[in-house]
This record gives structure tokens, C-alpha cells and sequence, in this order.
């Protein structure tokens, strides 16, 4: 629209100029104005002190009036492109206000590629609803595609919908620590990236006492320091259809995994 936009102010202001010479000066057949000038009279002159002819002062003059049309254009396409950015920068570093069941809660997880640990919590008692999807990132309505670029700061997370009287934050999070490694930075297994880091997203600080709570007890268990970060949960993007319940409905190789509450099959992360 850009481009679109500049070339239509470039023939106005063809069109505007022209309109205001005299027909013998841009006229083939009548042009002394394109003539060469007597030898005893100067041509007038620039700023820059070089002679220029009436036709060179037409093409400056319109050549002047489309650079200005360009900058204003280009001025209130990176306004508009600026404002637009801090609004989705709001948005997405803003809390998750999604509502969700009565007399359930949500809880927010990453710990690479989110097929794998969907999976897990698919299979736990108590856990009523799963999703994947995006978070902790600055770029409003991300594609799967655009976190792959890792540019959008977005981790790969798991949203879980859980029933606390039949299953704790604290079995949750024994899941989490289970199912993936919890020391290797931006990396688990062959998914390399920073969406691939490992996350626990609180909604609660009772939420957030406990993840600390448990990371503390899991680092006692290892030798190398834990890298995952524990945060706020902030909107949440459900990523794209053919990703939920990737592996119980088949996964890349039309295999389906069971999803049955307490399987304790191993998963295979690609299907």
C-alpha cells in the first residue's frame, strides 16, 4: 500500500507541475525553452552554483516535491507500525485473562517441544482440558512459524485446566520435572531454540511459592544447575488446530499414543 501510495504522489505531482507551464515549454515543436541559450546570457544557477536549464529546474522541482511526499508517507507508516507495535506488545506481556471452568484452574508450563508435555498432562487424573500454544513473548497473534524464527521471545507452553481436589499444583509440577530436562538451556533433545526453554508460568503466588518451592527440592536431586524460569502467566496463544492433541490423534506418522488417565507408556515426542 506503500508502494501504491508513493506512486500515486509521484503523478500528481508530475501532473500538478506541468499544469503550470506555458504549452511551448513542453511543447516538441515550439521549444525555445528547451533550445540551447545564446552564448552572452548564463544559464540560472543552483545553490550549488551549477547552470541549469528550465527543463533540469522541472525535473528538480518535481524530483523535490516527491521526496517530501515519501517522507511524509514513510514518517506515518513507522508511526502507525510504532503504535500498533506497543499496543501487541501490551497485549501479549499482559496477564491471561481467559476465562476458564468453574471450580477449576489453569496452570502454564514449558519444557520443550509442547507435544510431549501435552501428552503427559492429557494422561493425568484430574486434569480436565489441555492446549498448546504460546507465551512470555512480544508479538501479538504469533504463528507457529513466526516462534520458529525465534526472534518473538515466545516459549512452546502447555495451558493446562486442572480440578485441584483431584489433582494438586504440586503433582503438576512432579510431571513437569519428569518430562524433560530441566538443566539444558534452550534445548531439549534435538529442538534447539529459546522457544524450547524451560518454564514454569504462575497465576497465583501461591502458585509461584510452590514452583519455587519444588524447584528447590528437584535441584537437590542433580548436579547441574536448573536454568528453568519461574514467571507470571501472560497471554496465552493457542496454536494453530493440527497441533492440539498432536501425538493422541496420531502425531506425524498416524500413530496414535494413548491419552488415558494414568497410561504410563512412554511418549514418543514425534509421534
Amino acid at each position: 500500500s506503500l508502494s501504491l501510495s508513493v506512486f500515486l504522489c509521484v503523478c500528481a505531482t508530475i501532473a500538478n507541475s506541468l499544469s503550470f507551464l506555458p504549452m511551448a515549454a513542453i511543447s516538441p515543436s515550439a521549444s525555445p525553452a528547451f533550445s540551447s541559450p545564446p552564448c552572452n546570457k548564463r544559464l540560472p544557477r543552483t545553490n550549488h552554483g551549477i547552470p541549469q536549464s528550465p527543463p533540469v529546474k522541472l525535473l528538480s522541482k518535481i524530483m523535490g516535491r516527491c521526496l517530501f511526499c515519501l517522507r511524509q508517507l514513510v514518517s506515518f507508516g513507522c508511526s502507525t507500525s510504532s503504535q500498533s507495535d506497543i499496543a501487541g506488545f501490551e497485549i501479549t506481556q499482559g496477564p491471561d485473562l481467559d476465562a476458564r471452568d468453574c471450580c477449576f484452574e489453569f496452570a502454564q508450563f514449558a519444557g520443550g517441544c509442547f507435544w510431549k508435555m501435552e501428552l503427559a498432562y492429557q494422561r493425568a487424573p484430574g486434569v480436565m482440558a489441555t492446549e498448546v500454544g504460546y507465551s512470555q513473548g512480544i508479538l501479538h497473534n504469533p504463528t507457529y512459524y513466526d516462534v520458529c524464527r525465534g526472534d518473538t521471545r515466545h516459549a512452546e507452553v502447555v495451558r493446562v485446566q486442572y480440578y485441584p481436589e483431584k489433582c494438586s499444583y504440586d503433582t503438576l509440577l512432579e510431571i513437569f520435572w519428569a518430562h524433560h530436562d530441566p538443566t539444558s538451556l534452550n534445548r531439549q533433545g534435538n529442538d534447539v531454540g529459546t522457544q524450547y526453554r524451560s518454564g514454569i508460568y504462575f497465576y497465583s503466588t501461591e502458585q509461584k511459592k510452590l514452583a519455587r518451592r519444588s524447584m528447590l527440592r528437584r535441584q537437590q536431586t542433580l548436579k547441574t544447575t536448573i536454568v528453568t524460569e519461574i514467571l507470571p502467566a501472560k497471554k496465552f496463544y493457542k496454536a494453530e488446530k493440527h497441533f492440539q492433541q498432536y501425538l493422541a490423534n496420531g502425531g506425524g506418522f498416524g500413530i496414535k499414543q494413548s491419552a488415558q488417565k494414568g497410561c504410563l507408556e512412554p511418549i514418543r515426542c514425534h509421534g
